[in-house]
């Protein structure tokens, strides 16, 4: 207990001089070099901890210190905001000790580094799947954690980034229209299985008024066999819309495009008036 004492008050005193840190790199007391990592660390060094640290794992291998050491790497790429290598050292933390000291807190800061790594939607979203699956897990292992609502909100904001892609990606296709074929049964597609897979979004307006639009525009350009059907399907989307969202922004489009779908079938439009 004394000799960790004096190895702790001696690696304080570390840290105020770089020659003596140089000297420590090339020391073999791992005992000290454990020591001065933790203060390091304990400082806000990151960048010396993880030096220290990523020679010690291996050396310390089978020891108490070694699992802590694993964990305070991982911690040091977190707080240096390299999330992608701290996301890595935090798996590989619960992949060695499944029931270790800092196992719950590990899965967390696996998913949040990656959750805090993820791109802007419009970019690829591989990133945003493998966050929310290290969430899901977290949230598994340790259903009972106070940190378990803040991995459900993490996991909400990356759902809705999802959300927000498969929007993007539906009102480009209708942005497109016919530009090198047909894109408005893309967009349709696009945003129907938007709100299949998130149904609880808060883009499920904007994803619906997208879907009367494409309806719509693929009935005003079908051959003339397909006219009547596709405008049939535009009044029933309309009808589901203003069922849906009775206070609606987009209510005067969609009794516009009603009205139109409705005089293309030769029909009374008066009621809707």
């Amino acid at each position: 207990m004394k000799k960790n004492i004096l190895l702790s008050m001696l690696a304080a005193l570390l840290l105020s001089s770089c020659g003596e840190y140089n000297k420590l790199l090339k020391s073999t007391d791992y005992e000290y070099k454990y020591e001065a990592a933790k203060n390091y660390f304990a400082k806000g060094q990151y960048n010396r901890a993880v030096t220290l640290l990523n020679e010690l794992i291996a050396i310390l291998k089978g020891t108490d210190k070694a699992e802590e050491s694993l964990y305070m790497l991982g911690m040091s790429y977190y707080n240096q905001k390299d999330y992608q290598t701290a996301a890595q050292t935090f798996i590989q933390y619960y992949n060695v000790y499944p029931r270790g000291t800092f196992t719950e807190l590990a899965r967390f800061h696996a998913g949040k580094s990656l959750y805090l790594d993820t791109p802007e939607p419009r970019l690829d979203q591989s990133g945003t799947y493998s966050a929310i699956q290290q969430l899901q897990m977290f949230m598994e292992y340790f259903p009972q954690s106070s940190k378990k609502e803040e991995a459900q909100n993490m996991i909400f904001a990356l759902q809705d980034k999802l959300v927000m892609k498969e929007y993007l990606s539906a009102k480009l296709y209708y942005n497109m229209g016919n530009y090198l074929g047909n894109n408005y049964q893309a967009c349709v597609i696009t945003a129907q299985n938007a709100l299949k897979d998130y149904p609880y979004t808060n883009l499920r307006e904007d994803l619906s008024i997208l879907i009367l639009r494409a309806k719509y525009e693929l009935a005003v350009y079908s051959v003339e066999d397909k006219k009547a059907e596709r405008y049939r399907e535009t009044v029933d989307e309309c009808y589901a819309f203003k069922n849906e969202f009775p206070e609606s922004k987009y209510l005067k489009e969609v009794d516009r495009i009603f009205k139109e779908a409705q005089k293309m079938l030769g029909e009374d439009t008066t009621e809707e008036e």
